[in-house]
């Protein structure tokens, strides 16, 4: 791996219950809009967590997507409208080094070029 700096890619993390099937479709919806450069469906996610007051499990999808900053925007308010849960998890992890072969991708991905 390089050390080429490139902050404007980052990785985005998303979960969502996987008995529905929205998210797959949604991921392509980011796609077709240039929203994202890829987005990984890994299925069969256990999650526990805090909710209202209790402790609440479900199996989920988790969802990375690869973006840029400037799509960030557009990509929450995709995610929020689709999203059935109240509180949809939406993390941004900035991406400080990786391959600028990739890096370079995912921006030309999600800016083509006219």
């Amino acid at each position: 791996m390089s050390t080429h700096e490139n902050r404007r890619d980052t990785f985005l993390g998303v979960r969502h219950r996987a008995e529905h099937q929205v998210w797959p479709r949604s991921g392509r919806t980011a796609l077709k809009a240039r929203l994202v450069a890829c987005a990984n469906l890994i299925p069969r996610i256990e999650s526990h967590y805090w909710w209202q007051a209790k402790i609440e499990s479900s199996a989920e999808v988790l969802i990375i997507f690869k973006t840029t900053k400037a799509k960030l925007k557009a990509l929450e308010k995709l995610i929020m409208a689709k999203h059935p849960y109240d509180t949809p998890e939406f993390v941004v992890l900035p991406i400080t080094a990786g391959n600028k072969r990739y890096l370079d991708w995912v921006s030309a991905s999600v800016n083509p070029k006219r």
